[in-house]
């Protein structure tokens, strides 16, 4: 064994014993998969992978997703290694209050992690959008000898990511796209947490991939330094289809009791198994956390070459740039989060008195802004016709077709939400977006869940909102489904009455550093009077529609397509002489966000007497409410029928909004 190869052997056998020695530390995490994968991750970090740790945001680097998110300290110690700013009290405080290391990666919290992982599934289709979102970016940027964009992504999966359904999904719609630059490194370690693999898996794993339209690669031994070069640099220089590489690895390899077993993979290895394991490897055993002076040198190399390798391409920007200097303006705006100054010149304004569903009104607006955002992309779960959310005269996606604006994901909710959060990572697309009905949020909550904690800009639009679906059936009516999406920390959730609060909405969520549910109604909605009244007011997430600004005897509250109803109810009292107030609320977030005294001027502590009316379930009113108010929704599944019929026999009806009030009032 030459130097070289010795060295390599300590850099490898570095990651390994961090790992073990931070999973003891904490008495807690996952040991097993650093130890198996590191020699992997060692050849394409330090051969492959385009990357600068001293700007981890250079915008043509590669991406590296560990999808197996929790075999979390394999990153963590190749971003200290390699010179990110994560000391190495960072890796001895893993898993602990505070600290930069959380026991699954955190993009907002960790230089260098480009996306949340943890939940399986999610990292491997977050690295097919951000795959999609290269092949996008290059075909609207890159020029013959200006190619701009031309970064790599590597996802390390494993057993598990392979398993959920959501990868499933993602993986289909690469290969069918054709989608290449994209690069699964698959820990194959033939272990699950609760055992051996083969007790739930038994599939030919590359066999699968090459069915779905993929290039697929073996290694058999994990180990080979030179057998792992040669794969990553073949799948590296494919075109035309992504690549698996199948790689056989033993997990927590070294440790002499416990490597290939269950026992490693999610629990600390043991204080002497530790001991007995860096022994093992030929490493100190009374010093964790030990990196050799010249692994550490050689691992910071990084530095040099990725200051290198930005400076070559900042280089070629400044050529592109005297070239195509409108293109290259369009570009320093999208990666700088900017938008055109006249983005929304062209929102259509709905006026009083005319009927549309806010669905349909939602596709004028998003084909008013289209041309005037070119990296604005996004698609829908095989309802285009019915969500309104096709981008006019754009191409579509399809087979051996990657980069186009309108993506047809197909019947694949889940994979489309995490796909589109690969996309949001993505700087430079701008507020990528999803549609589906929003019965089915449920296929994709885990990804909007995720969305919503790194706060990216991903807009995730449900139309058929309610039961105002009508004749399909409670299967179909999404009672629940609203208030549980308020339920998700960090999601700004939308529910407008009208076209012009759509509208609204949409200038807000381009505004929005993080995530938000646009959600919109299949049937025709009144437009409400005032427009000018209500783009003011939904921007604020809540505001008084109609009533002057003395104190009502009763407020009428209400969300979307009930917002009308409560609007005629208040006509009534006003006819009867009661003083009354309705006020609409499309956006609760936002709402309980603005000062006190905005929040108390359009509901009064003083004025209790309060009735809600939303097509869903009661439950959450009671915060605008009170213990006094009563609120008029839907506790129980819908029924297949005509809209209004069900909207009548289910008690939702101006009627029920007056008498309510008048019960208060009594």
């Amino acid at each position: 064994m030459g130097e070289d190869d010795r060295l390599a052997e300590r850099a490898i056998n570095t990651i390994r014993t961090l790992a073990m020695d931070a999973v003891q530390k904490a008495n807690s995490g996952h040991p097993g998969l650093p130890m198996g994968a590191a020699p992997m991750a060692y050849v394409l970090w330090q051969q492959f992978l385009r990357h600068n740790p001293k700007n981890p945001q250079w915008p043509n680097r590669d991406r590296f997703v560990l999808s197996a998110g929790h075999g979390s300290m394999l990153i963590y110690a190749l971003l200290h290694l390699t010179g990110y700013d994560l000391p190495l009290n960072e890796l001895i405080h893993f898993r602990q209050w505070g600290s930069r290391t959380p026991g699954h990666p955190e993009n907002h919290l960790t230089p260098g992690v480009e996306t949340t992982t943890g939940p399986l599934g999610q990292g491997a289709a977050n690295a097919v959008g951000m795959a999609l979102a290269g092949a996008f970016l290059a075909e609207h940027y890159n020029r013959p000898g200006h190619e701009i964009v031309d970064h790599d992504v590597y996802a390390l999966v494993s057993d598990g990511d392979l398993m959920e359904g959501v990868a499933s999904e993602a993986v289909a719609l690469a290969g069918h796209w054709g989608l290449d630059r994209l690069v699964f490194l698959y820990d194959d370690n033939e272990i699950t947490l609760d055992g051996k693999a083969s007790m739930t898996l038994s599939e030919d794993m590359a066999a699968r991939f090459a069915a779905q339209g993929w290039h697929t690669l073996t290694v058999r031994d994990g180990n080979d330094l030179t057998e792992l070069s040669s794969a990553i640099r073949a799948a590296r220089d494919h075109r035309g289809q992504p690549t698996l590489i199948c790689i056989r690895t033993i997990i927590g390899f070294g440790s002499p009791n416990k490597a290939g077993t269950s026992v490693a993979h999610g629990s600390p290895l043991g204080e002497e198994e530790v001991r007995l394991t860096k022994a093992a490897l030929g490493w100190p055993t009374e010093e964790p956390f030990y990196i050799p002076g010249d692994v550490l040198e050689h691992y910071r190399e990084a530095i040099q070459a990725g200051n290198q390798a930005e400076q070559d391409w900042q280089q070629l920007f400044a050529h592109y740039q005297a070239k195509y200097p409108d293109l290259a303006e369009q570009w320093q705006a999208g990666q700088a989060g900017q938008l055109p100054a006249d983005w929304d010149a062209e929102f259509p304004i709905f006026p009083e008195g005319t009927q549309i569903a806010t669905r349909n009104a939602l596709g004028e607006i998003l084909n008013a802004i289209a041309p005037r955002i070119p990296t604005m992309i996004g698609g829908d779960a095989d309802l285009a016709g019915s969500t309104k959310t096709l981008i006019q005269n754009a191409p579509h996606t399809d087979a051996g077709v990657a980069a186009a604006r309108n993506v047809r994901f197909g019947v694949r909710e889940h994979g489309m939400g995490a796909i589109v959060n690969g996309l949001a990572l993505t700087r430079g697309i701008t507020r990528p977006f999803s549609a589906t009905f929003l019965q089915f949020s449920d296929y994709m909550r885990a990804a909007i869940r995720l969305g919503s904690l790194m706060e990216i800009p991903a807009l995730y639009i449900f139309s058929h909102d309610s039961i105002g679906l009508g004749e399909d059936g409670p299967t179909h009516q999404p009672v629940e489904h609203v208030m549980s999406l308020r339920l998700i920390p960090q999601l700004y959730v939308f529910r407008p009455a009208d076209g012009n609060e759509v509208a609204a909405a949409f200038r807000t969520i381009f505004g929005l550093a993080g995530p938000a549910a646009l959600i919109t109604t299949r049937q025709n909605l009144p437009t409400l009077p005032n427009p000018e009244r209500v783009h003011d007011g939904a921007k604020r997430g809540g505001y008084i529609l109609a009533g002057d600004d003395s104190l009502p005897d009763v407020i009428l509250l209400a969300s979307g397509s009930e917002v009308s109803l409560a609007y005629e109810a208040y006509l009534v009292l006003t006819e009867q002489g009661i003083s009354s107030r309705v006020v609409s609320l499309p956006c609760w977030e936002l709402f309980d966000e603005q000062e006190e005294a905005y929040r108390q001027h359009v509901l009064p502590h003083s004025c209790q007497k309060r009735v809600s009316i939303e097509a869903g379930v009661t439950m959450g009113w009671q915060r605008y409410i009170g213990t006094r108010g009563i609120a008029l929704g839907v506790d129980r599944f819908g029924a297949s029928a005509p809209y209004q019929t069900i909207y009548k026999e289910y008690g939702l009806t101006a009627e029920a909004v007056l008498q309510a009030a008048k019960r208060l009032l009594d």
